[in-house]
Parts: structure tokens; sequence; C-alpha cells
């Protein structure tokens, strides 16, 4: 396997205006219905500007198994009989305009009986865009055909606690596959957005402490308004500033439980920023962390002497929050 195209890492800056960043998602998203109408297209056989193109195998090819993991590896398998009639080679390729990544298709005997084509790339920094899938046969002859792929119509897809598709957990990257318009199964890959990506958080006697990273050059603590963090309120936007150390793109971040605590009375629930980054698992595949990381409220007691009744959670789009109440003067009057 052949793969030499890397994406150059994005210089931090301050995020674009409102307007742009919906102009910009406006013109990805006509992008890639371009290229996915140009994808799907089956080509004929006949010749082309003097030279013969090689004859198609069949209009598409169903493959056994056609599957993405984690955005970052590419798992498909064939029926040996439908792309090689007798001794040859077949390599799976991955095109996008002039670029393109060739993957030996390997012959495995099946343990059914049946024997298969199986190929695994590795997407590696896949670049954003449309790419086809392509399987290229070469006979004992020399002769060459290809076909596109396809996947078998299955209906709606079970409802899971997780998504189909899940981005790269390092790059942020999403690589789904998609159906175009006539059947063609194709790569579609979209890049991150600069993120504030929440690693764990850990409750401790006096506090909370959260271990995060940006990703999709989201800068670090170098960058203009990135090295900052805070605490924002809910309904009425108070900000509290937090201590935030860092490590590369990598931080750690103090919650500010008493700065929260004491911004007003009553229970209220802050949501964090990492500069202009909303903190948050964003790359996972879980449909509901809310749901799937459930966790408890448990009480601090602060290094001033303040008791604070706290409660760190996911809401189910996957952003960091915490509820937070000051019951110092709740305990005194109880005792």
């Amino acid at each position: 396997m052949h793969q030499m195209w890397f994406t150059p890492p994005r210089r931090p800056g301050p995020p674009p205006p409102p307007f742009v960043r919906r102009l910009r998602a406006t013109a990805r998203s006509s992008r890639f219905r371009l290229e996915r109408a140009v994808a799907g297209r089956v080509r004929g056989a006949g010749p082309v500007a003097g030279r013969d193109r090689p004859p198609l195998l069949s209009p598409l090819l169903t493959p056994v198994h056609l599957s993405l993991r984690d955005s970052r590896t590419l798992n498909v398998a064939l029926a040996a009989g439908a792309v090689l009639d007798g001794p040859g080679q077949a390599r799976l390729l991955l095109t996008r305009g002039r670029r393109r990544i060739t993957v030996p298709l390997v012959h495995e005997p099946h343990t059914g009986g049946t024997p298969l084509l199986t190929a695994t790339a590795t997407l590696r920094d896949l670049r954003d865009g449309v790419w086809r899938l392509t399987v290229e046969a070469r006979d004992a002859g020399g002769r060459v055909r290809r076909a596109g792929l396809t996947t078998a119509e299955t209906g709606a897809p079970p409802a899971t606690p997780t998504a189909p598709h899940a981005p790269d957990p390092l790059t942020g990257t999403l690589v789904r596959v998609v159906r175009s318009r006539t059947g063609r199964a194709v790569l579609q890959a979209t890049r991150s957005l600069p993120r504030a990506e929440l690693v764990r958080f850990v409750p401790a006697a006096d506090g909370i402490t959260v271990h995060g990273r940006l990703v999709a050059g989201a800068g670090g603590a170098g960058s203009a308004g990135v090295g900052r963090a805070h605490a924002v309120r809910r309904r009425d936007g108070v900000v509290v500033p937090a201590e935030v150390a860092w490590r590369g793109e990598a931080f750690t971040l103090r919650v500010p439980l008493g700065a929260m605590a004491g911004a007003g009375a009553g229970q209220w629930v802050w949501d964090f920023q990492v500069g202009p980054h909303p903190l948050g698992r964003w790359l996972s595949d879980v449909r509901d962390p809310s749901a799937a990381y459930p966790t408890p409220f448990r009480v601090f007691a602060l290094p001033g002497g303040e008791l604070v009744r706290a409660h760190a959670h996911f809401t189910a789009a996957g952003a960091f929050a915490v509820t937070c109440w000051d019951i110092t003067a709740v305990t005194e009057e109880s005792s």
C-alpha cells in the first residue's frame, strides 16, 4: 500500500466571524454534493482520446464486507469469483482527482469454502473530499477490468447506542461510507473543526480536575486567546476564569468551584470554554454521552472551608458541564 499525502497543520489564529463560518460550511456542502455526483458515475467501456478504457467487470460489485473503524481503517472483502475468473491479481483503488491510494487485494480461502479477496487500508490524514472506490482486476493474459462498489440495501439502520461512523480520535477527521445517486459507494472525508476535547475528569475531595487536548489546529498556550479557560453560567452568561496548565496542546483545567458557587445563590449549571472552543467529548461515536456516562452528585470541601454540592457530567450533545450549589450555610443550619 502506498500513501503519501499529509494535510499540513493549520496555523492557529482567532476564530472567523459567524457569517464566514456559515459561508464556508455552505461551500463545503456544495462541493461534497458535486464530488459525490461525479464520483458516482459508472463510466462505459468505449475508447477515450485514442486509447481504450479498461472494460468493466460489471456496473457495480456488492462487497461481502465493507466497513470503517474510527475513520482510520477501511476493511473490504469481495467474492473472488465476482472479480477474477481464474488466475490473476486484483487491487483496490481509492481516487480523488489525480490523487490515488493503491491497496492490494489478498486472496483468502473462506471457512465456508467461498474464496474471498480482502483488503485493509489505513486512512491516515485522508484529505477532505469524496474518494471513489474502484476494484481493478488483471488476469493472467494482462487484461485489465475495473468496477465500482456498492453497499447492500439493508433498510433503516438499527437503533444502537453508537453511531455507524466515528471520527478519528486523534485528528477528529470523520470518514463515512456514503451512497451516490447511482448507488455507488464512496468515502466522504470531512476534516474536523478546531475543538477542545475532554480526555477525562477526576473528582477529588477538594475539587475537580479536567484533562484535555486541543485538536484540528486549535492552537495551544502560545496562541492568541486560546491559552485561557473559563466557566460560563447558563441562562445569564456570567463568566468565571478557570486555572489551566499547558503542555503543548494538552491541558489540565481546575474547575473553579468556589468562584462558581459564590457567583450567586442557588443551584446553577456551568459550561466551559478553552479559548473560543467549547469543552466536551466530541470525538466519539456515542449517541448520548449523558446516558452512556452517568455520574453522581458529590460534596466537595474547598480549601477556604466552603462545602459545594456539584455534579460534573456530559450533556446529550457531549459538552462538559458542572452543576454546583454552595451548601455551607444549609449544612450549618441543619447541624
